[in-house]
């Protein structure tokens, strides 16, 4: 079985992306488990590396289709001289993290590579270089043309989604309804099936309000949205439970006994995960026919060229891009080969028919 070819989006070149970058390839280990594709100039790359002082070897290639097993190789897709501002957001930085995305997810549509891992991009850089969107995410969505998808942040066998996003705390509450709630269940349910291939998933969901309403005393948003929620997905053969009250339900470690954890908005879930898993975070976009992670932390100005960054969250990223696409892989083919059983059974059947008749 061929490796699964990863392609890497070198994100804001003024941020501490291309850094963890370096770090992590820099054991080139990783090389037995995939086929890495950087998307980003050489001439960038070097730049970065002399401040890391990384004994970084790569290859330059004209195309992902000419990617080299064994190397890791670097996709000039731009002939552009780029300035670097280390710690400033420029529309140049925007410009180019925009433009390597949109040259990686070119690939990732004509299936010349399996999966992308995207590098940190900052908001403001972003918005000068006219990007649309409020991150990677939205873009994914909407380049993909799924509708709908899930956050889902991960570190070993914690799995935490949100069911609203980047949306202002006072709109959160009007975002919480049954359909959505149910919506976002049925897709971690499904991810967690067949993109960290758990056969039954378990999945607690967390109440909105305080005390997750203290049955109604503290808002009738889990009795009116979440809870009916649950008990459609419960007869959809979902083992969804709670709703729980978020505090507790993290402070006693209640957390450690399901498979996922469903969050009614970001900092609900995230302040938790982070908490717990800093530094060796991934957030994987779930719900998307694509498979694409990304580091948990941000460009980290305040750092950058001081060659501090830890790259351990960009690492656990591209491992876990690896074993979703594998995963993804081996489900299609378990799943061809089960229509290929059931088509062998039905034409055993209609020969068998055809037996008897002629009897």
């Amino acid at each position: 079985m061929s490796k699964i070819k990863i392609g890497v989006t070198v994100g804001d070149i003024n941020g501490v992306g291309i850094e963890v970058i370096l770090k992590t390839f820099s054991d080139r280990r990783i090389l037995e488990f995939c086929t890495p594709l950087i998307y980003g100039s050489s001439k960038i790359i070097t730049y970065h590396k002399n401040i890391v002082n990384s004994d970084f070897q790569y290859s330059d290639v004209k195309s992902a289709d000419h990617c080299k097993d064994g190397e890791i190789n670097i996709f000039n897709f731009s002939d552009d001289t780029i300035d670097i501002t280390l710690g400033r957001p420029t529309l140049e930085s925007g410009k180019y993290a925009f433009d390597a995305l949109e040259a990686a997810t070119t690939d990732l549509t004509e299936q010349r590579i399996d999966a992308i891992v995207t590098a940190p991009i900052n908001k403001e850089a972003m918005s000068l270089a006219k990007f649309g969107f409020p991150g990677h995410t939205e873009y994914l969505s909407n380049k993909f043309k799924n509708r709908s998808h899930l956050m889902l942040m991960v570190n070993d066998g914690l799995r935490i989604g949100v069911v609203t996003g980047h949306i202002p705390l006072s709109k959160v509450a009007e975002r919480i309804t049954k359909k959505r709630v149910l919506q976002k269940i049925k897709m971690m349910n499904h991810s967690l099936r067949v993109d960290f291939n758990i056969d039954r998933p378990t999945i607690a969901v967390l109440g909105l309000n305080p005390h997750a309403s203290d049955n109604g005393v503290i808002g009738n948003d889990e009795d009116e949205m979440i809870r009916p929620a649950i008990i459609e997905a419960k007869k959809n053969g979902i083992l969804a439970m709670g709703p729980y009250a978020a505090d507790g339900f993290f402070g006693s470690g209640q957390y450690r006994k399901f498979d996922g954890i469903l969050a009614m908005y970001h900092d609900q879930g995230l302040i938790p995960f982070k908490t717990l898993s800093f530094n060796s975070g991934v957030n994987y976009t779930a719900g998307l026919s694509i498979v694409r992670t990304s580091p948990d932390h941000g460009t980290a100005y305040d750092i950058v060229g001081k060659n501090e960054a830890n790259p351990a969250s960009f690492r656990k990223a591209l491992f876990a891009a690896i074993e979703i696409a594998e995963n993804r892989r081996d489900n299609v083919e378990m799943t061809e080969n089960q229509l290929e059983k059931r088509s062998k059974n039905l034409k055993q059947v209609e020969e068998r028919a055809e037996d008897l008749a002629e009897e």
